[in-house]
């Protein structure tokens, strides 16, 4: 007993005069960085009533596939309070959709939907308090975005399956605060869950069973400030 108590005074002593990295950082009203993501999205699709007509009696299931790309953006930072800011992190996201159309007397037919994603997430971000050089958060809001590659009018196909450009998504995670002698590392990891209806083409044969598409994606972020 004696020696647990020894050590608890020990590790208390040592959190107590742990140095500080870049004490006064978060007193800071404004603050700048830039971010990398690393995502994963998948598609949820909705069934139409033409799924269920004589026309698409061989399709069995439309099977979404996760996949994977990335994103790069800059970060500002509001100071509202101690414990919350306000933070606007424009990037720009290249996503690659993935469905699988099964069919009951053929082989299976692929359709890859790629984006390249405008995008400016509007976050609230409630902190913890800080201890020593770590500090926990939580995070979230909303995510507007547009299609920026041109691809549809340049590669528009009446046989194939298309997405809308724009898009809503709600946002929430959680990340760390790390703090350096020169800068602010934060992991972050996200779930984005689209409100908006995606499906583009509905008149062709992969569009015509499908009622709504939606996108969500969980995303791994890196931030420096």
């Amino acid at each position: 007993m004696a020696v647990m108590v020894s050590l608890g005074c020990f590790g208390q002593g040592n959190s107590k005069w742990a140095r500080k990295n870049n004490p006064n950082y978060d007193e800071r009203k404004f603050s700048y960085g830039f971010l990398i993501g690393l995502h994963s999205s998948t598609p949820s699709v909705e069934y139409s009533d033409q799924f269920v007509t004589p026309d698409f009696d061989t399709l069995y299931a439309v099977h979404p596939d996760w996949s994977a790309g990335f994103s790069l953006g800059f970060i500002v930072n509001y100071r509202v309070t101690e414990f919350l800011d306000l933070r606007v992190t424009p990037k720009v996201g290249f996503y690659e959709h993935k469905f699988r159309y099964v069919f009951t007397n053929e082989a299976p037919l692929e359709q890859l939907a790629e984006t390249t994603m405008v995008e400016m997430p509007l976050l609230a971000k409630y902190k913890s308090v800080r201890r020593g050089n770590l500090r926990m958060y939580m995070i979230g809001g909303i995510t507007p975005s547009i299609e920026a590659s041109g691809k549809k009018d340049l590669e528009a196909s009446s046989e194939a399956l298309e997405l809308e450009r724009f898009n809503i998504s709600l946002e929430a995670g959680f990340g760390f605060d790390l703090y350096y002698p020169l800068f602010k590392f934060s992991p972050e990891i996200r779930y984005a869950r689209g409100v908006m209806d995606m499906l583009g083409n509905r008149t062709n044969q992969f569009g015509q069973p499908l009622q709504r598409v939606t996108v969500n994606t969980v995303t791994l972020y890196l931030l420096f400030q």
